[in-house]
């Protein structure tokens, strides 16, 4: 239901066309223009086919797992919640150990810390990253693996690309240095048409390879760092009002926002990537964040409203 809400928005259906359609072109030009033509008497063929084809599979595992996955959405209440008296509802949650907790105004309902309201989506997600049109949903608590995976093996992928494409190119050169291309009439049209194919994948490479590399590093240090942009923005606001209202003397001595409190760096790509080994966070699969045990975890307290 929170994903239906997402596919609702023009832009990240284009978005998704765009993407399946660029792997999908990917493939075609790789299989058919490059390793065919350089490699079809060779088990390299066959070798770089199956590697650049699972690389694809594992991104578009990824990237429908990102995209179908609940990316921690607030739930609403089932009856409306009556606002009228905040501080005797603040109280209260706080002796329940819901300290932190803000009101959304326009979900109209309790969201824990860390939780901002998505215009596009219109629901309150659990530590929101942001909403990413290539994916048509929010980047939250919830689905940020997925996410990150998905532009780890885009980005592979992009980079694997290129290295085929220039191979074949070098090797097309060589056999016609060589004299090995006969019937130079017959292949002079598909010759052009080959060149088209390795120019626009070459192109498509390094935009989605460069785009996603550091959408890629900038989620990891939001992951290290503990601030999603969201908060690293409200954390720099902060820091000018501090410096333009108190520049003489005590800006240090002022509360800091976060109330969460910093994580050791593992601790923390552990919340996002499961306990698991680290070979098992390069795959799609389910995990729970950490818990009691080592490392201390809350996720959305149980509240009835």
């Amino acid at each position: 239901m929170a994903s239906l809400r997402c596919r609702r928005d023009p832009c990240g259906v284009i978005c998704l066309v765009l993407t399946y359609f660029s792997v999908f072109y990917a493939d075609y030009v790789v299989v058919q223009y490059v390793l065919i033509p350089a490699y079809s008497d060779s088990v390299w063929c066959t070798l770089h086919g199956s590697v650049f084809n699972l690389i694809l599979l594992l991104l578009l595992a990824c990237h429908s797992k990102a995209v179908f996955s609940d990316p921690g959405m607030v739930p609403l209440p089932d009856t409306a919640i009556d606002f009228s008296d905040l501080r005797s509802q603040s109280s209260r949650m706080n002796e329940r150990g819901c300290e932190g907790w803000t009101v959304c105004s326009r979900c109209e309902t309790y969201r824990p810390p860390r939780a901002h309201h998505c215009r596009v989506c219109q629901r309150c997600i659990r530590r929101m990253d942001h909403h990413c049109p290539w994916i048509n949903n929010c980047v939250g608590e919830l689905n940020q693996k997925y996410f990150i995976q998905f532009l780890f093996y885009t980005g592979v992928a992009s980079l694997y690309s290129m290295v085929l494409v220039v191979s074949a190119w070098v090797w097309r050169i060589r056999n016609e240095r060589d004299g090995e291309a006969e019937k130079e009439g017959e292949e002079t049209p598909s010759k052009h048409l080959i060149v088209a194919h390795y120019i626009i994948l070459l192109v498509e490479s390094v935009l989605f390879g460069v785009f996603v590399m550091v959408i890629f590093y900038d989620q990891l240090v939001s992951i290290i760092t503990d601030e999603t942009p969201i908060e690293q923005m409200r954390n720099r606001l902060m820091m000018k009002d501090k410096g333009s209202s108190s520049s003489s003397s005590s800006s240090s001595q002022l509360p800091h926002h976060p109330t969460h409190t910093r994580k050791p760096k593992l601790a923390l790509l552990r919340e996002v990537f499961g306990r698991g080994s680290i070979l098992c966070w390069l795959l799609p699969l389910h995990s729970s964040p950490p818990s009691v045990g080592g490392i201390t975890y809350s996720a959305l307290p149980d509240y009835d409203v």
